[in-house]
Order: structure tokens, then sequence, then C-alpha cells
């Protein structure tokens, strides 16, 4: 018997609950996935989010308001990750839904792949539905791979614990967990795959572009240490697109309506990827998350810099922002009345600005010292104000790769970015970071400490949530806890 499925069961098949194999019967009022291409508008599933609790604060660009810290150093993520404290025992704490986000995306696309090709309609349909499902599923297990296990390591990959790989929709299943570099061998095919199919410019506005494709293997192969590759796949999707936004050409982000959107027009050009572009880095979550630190304010220039200028501000203690920040520490806030509805702030979906960064850093690593700094220049131009490319300079690849770095943390805030970047230059002793925090700053009943993060820190291996470990005895945690 034909099986039919229901957008309305398809949503509801993502709650991760137990249920029944696929769905004769179609519920009244529901709109049936039974065509080629209603299998291709399911792939596209907007605002899709990452909610930041188990990593946001585990870097040096992060600075929280330190009531929010103090009494909880041992009981929240929070606290734990701002006091890097490895004592605590992380495995019984709720991590908000990070990690089944991620896996409910899956599952969608894996509703894809298992039926689009066998359904009725044009095989071209058929082909671009099944290329996109495979590489936004690339991309989920990029996500996971990234937080929940360590940084791929040539040295250790093969024998490094990584995830479960998700190739079939199956609510029932338990998976074993693969390896790191079996992980990565996965998400790179999934990608060769799709490439060949997807488009320049999608039919539908918010599906993965030909540009985005290229991007991410840019992205995963820079992690995989393919330097060779990974430039290649940048100088592609730069072919494709390499538009940036002079933000030097924007005086004031609260009046601005043409950077406004994801996509369309008006809409933000860099943008690659407008259906992942959020870490759930809205509404009140940027209270909790919307400070960068001393460390990184003094990383700008805050007179000519307008990626700090447009959108942020130094705690002051003053306006709107008193009650949610403390003032007096040197760090500064995200200016959200300045871009939410107003400036497409994207901080997780791939831009165009990322792959400057990629290429620079590729460029870089293959001994392209001044090919590097010719494409951090191009970056910015469109950044700083009056910006003279002749007044950056570097006389080894470390210092070039040291600028890189910076402008990585300049240009790519709240997301994944710096915390994922922490863990794999750290496996690297040229590039390794031990990061020291001081805390608190402001309260004076209790004792000020000096915190540090080492780079080996277990910390950066965020434990599967325990909901999901009860659900699968296979995956077993990557740390020691």
């Amino acid at each position: 018997m034909k099986k039919i499925l229901s957008i309305i069961f398809a949503m509801a098949a993502l709650s991760f609950t137990a249920c029944d194999d696929y769905i004769d019967l179609t519920p009244k009022g529901a709109v049936t996935v039974d065509s080629a291409y209603t299998y291709y508008e399911l792939v596209l599933m907007p605002n899709r989010t990452y909610w930041p609790t188990c990593f946001a604060l585990l870097t040096d660009d992060a600075y929280c308001k330190e009531s929010k810290i103090i009494g909880f150093e041992n009981t929240t993520l929070d606290g734990i990750n701002y006091t890097f404290n490895e004592q605590a025992d992380r495995t019984e704490i709720g991590q908000n839904n990070l990690y089944e986000n991620a896996y409910k995306y899956i599952l969608r696309y894996n509703i894809v792949i298992d039926n689009i090709m066998s359904s009725p309609g044009d095989e071209h349909i058929k082909q671009l539905g099944m290329a996109e499902a495979l590489l936004l599923r690339a991309w989920e297990h990029f996500v996971v791979v990234n937080t929940y296990a360590k940084a791929y390591d040539p040295s250790t990959a093969d024998t490094d614990g990584g995830i479960a790989i998700m190739k079939k929709y199956d609510l029932e299943a338990t998976p074993f967990k693969s390896t790191v570099a079996d992980t990565y061998d996965f998400i790179l095919s999934e990608i060769d795959a799709a490439l060949p199919y997807l488009q320049e410019t999608p039919d539908l506005v918010g599906h993965p572009s030909l540009a985005y494709g290229y991007g991410l293997k840019a992205l995963v192969c820079l992690f995989h240490r393919d330097w060779q590759q990974a430039k290649e796949a940048a100088e592609q999707c730069l072919k494709l697109n390499s538009e940036l936004v002079d933000y030097t050409t924007i005086s004031k982000v609260t009046s601005n309506t043409k950077y406004r959107y994801t996509a369309g027009n008006p809409g933000n050009p860099e943008v690659l990827d407008p259906t992942t572009s959020s870490v759930g880095f809205t509404g009140t979550l940027m209270y909790n998350y919307g400070q960068i630190s001393k460390e990184l304010t003094d990383l700008f220039d805050q007179t000519k810099d307008k990626r700090y200028t447009l959108f942020f501000q130094k705690n002051s203690g003053t306006g709107a922002y008193a009650y949610y920040f403390d003032a007096g520490v040197g760090a500064s806030t995200w200016l959200s009345g300045a871009t939410l509805n107003r400036f497409y702030y994207s901080t997780v979906g791939l831009r165009t600005a990322e792959i400057y960064l990629i290429l620079a850093e590729c460029q870089a690593r293959l001994g392209d010292l001044s090919g590097a700094m010719s494409t951090l220049s191009t970056l910015r131009k469109n950044r700083i104000v009056g910006y003279d490319p002749s007044t950056a300079t570097a006389n080894s690849a470390k210092e070039v790769m040291d600028q890189i770095i910076t402008e990585r943390r300049k240009e790519l805030l709240f997301g994944f970015h710096r915390f994922w970047d922490l863990k794999r230059l750290n496996t690297e002793p040229e590039y390794a970071k031990t990061i020291t925090r001081v805390f608190p700053v402001l309260t004076t009943t209790v004792a000020q400490q000096t915190y540090t993060l080492r780079p080996d820190s277990r910390l950066y291996i965020i434990p599967f949530p325990k909901s999901a470990r009860e659900r699968n005895p296979n995956l077993t945690l990557n740390t020691d806890e």
C-alpha cells in the first residue's frame, strides 16, 4: 500500500516521540507530501535556531552580568562555563534544545531523502530536492560534531569519539557513535553529492544556492585541515557571490532598511544561507549573551571600525540596557534596537565575509602571505572607515594567522564561531590559547578569583544531553565525566 506522509505528521514526528511507521490516512485539512515538489518544499525550514546555552560563555569573547553567575557556578551551564569549572557535573544539567533541534532538522531532511526520488514528479525537482536535503543534513551533522565531540585532529580523529550519524528516517533507531574521522568523511561525501545539482539562483527564495554549497565545503575542509580543497571551494563560492556590505557607507543602522532581511530585495547580500542564520539570539536571549568582553572590545578601533560603532556601545550603566548589563567593566553591549528588524545581523549561517576569512586562512596556511593579506584587506575596506592596506604588515605566517584569527573574532560574533575556532586552534600548539578570566569584577561580596581554561580542557566537549543518552544507550560520552 502506498505510504503518504502529511506535513502535519512530518512535523509531529520531529518531536522525537515514538510512533508507528508512515501513516496512510491524511488528516482533514492536511497537505499531503505525495509529490516531488511537495518534498522539495519540505526542504525549506526558515529560521532554524540553535540555542547557545551549552557553549555561549565558554570563550574569551563573552561577558555576562555577574548576578547571573554568582551562586550558579555548579548548577547551571552558564555558571560552570563562565567560571571554567571542570569539577562540576554537566551530565545532569539541561542544555535547552540545540542537540534536539539539530536532529529534528536531520529527521526532516531524511524524510525528503528517503522518499523524494520515488515520488511522482519532475526528475529535475527530485534531484534538486535530494541535493538540498543532503547539503543541509551535512550542515546539521557538522554542528553536532563540532559541539559535542573533539575538534578534528588528523593524529587522533580515527579513534576520537564522534556522534550518531543519522542516514535514514527512523524514530526508533539507536545508532552507534561514529568516530570524528568517519563523521567528517560522511559530511564531505554529502556535500560532494549535492554540489552538481544545486542552483546558482534557487527558484524559491530561501533554498540553498550553489554558492552556499561551495561555502559549506570550504568551511568543512578548513576544519578538516584540507587547506587546498578549502581554498578552491572558497574561490568557487566567491566567483558566484563575492558581495560584501560596505559598512562604511552606513551612518545610522537604526534608520537603515536596505539590509533588513535575509533574502529578497531589500536583503543582506552577504547571507549565503538565509535559513540557518540565528543562534536563538533574539528577544530575552540577548540579555544573557549580548555582551562582548573587554578583551574583544579592545580589539576594535572604536572610532573607525563600523562593526563596533554601528552595533555596540560601551556598558555605561545608563539607558535601556542598564538593567541587564554591568557598567564599568569595559565590556560592550550589542545594540538590539539598532539591528533587530533593521539590519539582518547573521550569527550562524554562512556569509561571504566568512568565506573571505576562510580563503585568507588557507592562503596563509599554504604560504601565500601576500595573498592572505590582500584578501583580509578586501574585507577590512568594507568595515573600517579610511582603511589603508599599507598599514597592515606581517613578516611571518604566524603573524598573518594572528591577524586572521583576530579578524574572525571581530567579524563572526555570537554564533558557534569563536567556540569552534578555539577548539580547532587548540589542537595546534602554535595557536593554542589558555584563557584567563578574573571574576567577579564589580561585586564585592564574593571573593575575586582568576579562572583558567586550558587548551585541552574537557569543557570544550559538550556532553550529549541526558535525554538523548537515555533514548540511545549507544551514545556514550566523549568526555571523562
